[in-house]
């Protein structure tokens, strides 16, 4: 727990202001793994918006943009099979204490059920990287802030709420974003070659 970590997470669980425990509680339910059909849905619903407005006489553009979607919705599903498949390996192995059980009693905050074991990565976090990593190539400038912003607030809820330490939070992102930049780099390889090849599947 060196590097700061420890001081950085009192530095964010003690700061408590009217509301804050509601929006941190939101920002945590948002970037919980369940949420990942709901999300599905929503990406694919979007992306049949977003496709169907390109006008029929540019194929071509049409064509490029369903690609990217498809890729895009590909790579998220492929890459959340993955990231649950390595926080379920990473987790137990490491068995890190959570913040109720590392500290002392009455030295932090903690809304909702306090959890002792498992800390590193944060599944929250890592799934909150997930979604906005995967769809960052049909994102706009201000989706892209939007996202970004996304990822902070569900990896901040985590320490304010007093169930993860900074370092679990900085984990999670980092492994979910390892996993779809492989993802994606698999997901674009395929789709040249099937360029190549003169198909597709």
């Amino acid at each position: 727990m060196g590097w700061g970590n420890v001081w950085l997470f009192h530095l964010i669980n003690n700061v408590r202001f009217e509301h804050l425990d509601s929006m941190m509680l939101l920002g945590t339910a948002l970037g919980n793994h369940q949420m990942f059909p709901i999300y599905l849905a929503a990406l694919s619903l979007i992306a049949v918006v977003a496709t169907n407005r390109i006008p029929v006489a540019n194929p071509i553009q049409y064509r490029s943009l369903t690609n990217l979607w498809i890729s895009a919705i590909a790579v998220f599903s492929i890459a959340y099979l993955l990231d649950g498949w390595l926080l379920g390996v990473l987790k137990p192995l490491l068995d890190f204490p959570r913040p109720p059980l590392a500290l002392p009693v009455g030295t932090l905050h903690i809304i909702g059920q306090p959890e002792y074991h498992h800390s590193l990565p944060s599944g929250h976090s890592s799934f909150a990287m997930l979604v906005v990593a995967s769809m960052w190539p049909v994102l706009g400038r201000w989706s892209k802030v939007a996202g970004a912003l996304f990822v902070v607030w569900v990896g901040m809820s985590r320490v304010s709420l007093g169930a993860h330490f900074p370092a679990d939070v900085l984990a999670g992102w980092l492994s979910s974003l390892m996993i779809v930049i492989a993802v994606r780099y698999a997901v674009s390889s395929k789709n040249k070659l099937s360029s190549v090849k003169g198909y597709t599947v």
